[in-house]
């Protein structure tokens, strides 16, 4: 009687643990590495480099992905006849949250996130002198685009991503390849 009544308080405490989830509960999905068009207010179009982690856990919907990613764009602009120059510079630490559309061969996708802006400015000029300036801002971003290849090894996507931080709000075309685990 003893025996039997340990074993059904056992049976009722295996019964009560959360199931297994058929994959890994959370980690690294993937990988994507791209090149940018920038859009910055004010601004002429010049190109950036970000590579973003694709995260994934399982006890949260299916379809949702988390994308911490770092960029950097450098963009600068010389007129030897006035001995001007000027050099911008950002390097942006982010986290996205992205839901990914159903689909087979690929997926629109949206989302949105925050990211802090490491902004650098050097302005070199005869009547000034030589001037720099740094700050740093965050600011909400969102995300839009379609990934193709979801289903295989290597795919690429394309996505118009904006930055609102302030003054300094960009649009950003971004193209690239993904590593699929």
């Amino acid at each position: 009687m003893r025996l039997t009544a340990l074993s059904l308080a056992a049976l009722a405490a295996i019964a009560l643990l959360p199931a297994a989830p058929a994959r890994a509960a959370n980690g690294l999905t993937g990988l994507d590495a791209m090149t940018a068009t920038v859009f910055q207010e004010g601004q002429s179009s010049f190109s950036g480099l970000a590579i973003r982690g694709r995260m994934h856990d399982s006890r949260l919907l299916d379809n949702v992905e988390f994308l911490p990613t770092v960029e950097y764009w450098r963009n600068s602009s010389s007129v030897s006849a006035f001995g001007f120059n000027a050099i911008r510079r950002d390097a942006t630490l982010g986290a996205d949250a992205r839901w990914m559309f159903p689909g087979e061969g690929w997926r629109f996708y949206g989302g949105a996130g925050y990211a802090i802006h490491f902004i650098s400015n050097e302005v070199t000029a005869p009547s000034i002198g030589h001037k720099n300036d740094s700050l740093t801002k965050g600011g909400l971003a969102l995300l839009g685009g379609i990934a193709f290849g979801t289903k295989s090894r290597l795919g690429n996507f394309i996505e118009a991503k904006g930055h609102l931080i302030g003054d300094f709000k960009q649009l950003k075309i971004n193209m690239g390849l993904s590593w699929n685990r």
